[in-house]
């Protein structure tokens, strides 16, 4: 079975398979191995479960590798994580575009309220009352907050090794013990 897994693991593009074929065929051995006591019809059952599953991963990540939907917003493939090589969450791009409608609006606006002005020589003596906004004198002190509320939950974090550099410090190579 396994030289079969082998063979079906070469099916995924070579990135995906330098990545993380040797892990797959680690998760897949293991599992071999724990059911080699099993059945025959049990085991073709899980042999047949995980060939789909390998045949299904491939033209995923064939179609994936193909599209390069991983490096666009997605709606199609529902994912709006980071990826490898992915610098910033793919919901970044839609907040872009929000920002960017609110601007046009805006623009708009102006464009309108500026035309609804008549265009009288000598000009009338239009006068805008500022708005004084009660937000900004509190929005520094409200970002400052959260921003040492965060520092101080990832310090304590860190302190108490629990932070994803100590967690992917452990999943490599020679796991290393709690301090």
């Amino acid at each position: 079975m396994l030289a079969a897994y082998r063979r079906l693991l070469r099916l995924y593009p070579a990135e995906h398979q330098k990545l993380f074929g040797e892990e797959m065929l680690a998760v897949l051995a293991e599992e071999h191995n724990e059911n080699s006591g099993r059945k025959l019809i049990v085991r073709g059952a899980i042999f047949l479960r995980e060939t789909i599953g390998l045949l299904a991963g491939a033209v995923h990540e064939h179609f994936r590798s193909l599209t390069e939907i991983h490096d666009e917003l997605s709606s199609v493939t529902g994912r709006f994580a980071m990826r490898n090589g992915f610098r910033f969450p793919k919901t970044t791009i839609v907040f872009m575009l929000l920002i960017l409608g609110g601007v046009l609006t805006a623009i708009k606006k102006g464009q309108d309220i500026a035309s609804s002005v008549p265009d009288v020589n000598p000009p009338l003596p239009v006068h805008i009352q500022s708005v004084h906004s009660i937000l900004l004198g509190g929005m520094p002190l409200f970002f400052a907050f959260f921003y040492a509320a965060g520092l101080i939950g990832w310090a304590v974090m860190f302190a108490m090794r629990r932070s994803g550099v100590h967690r992917l410090d452990q999943v490599a190579g020679d796991k290393q013990p709690n301090h």
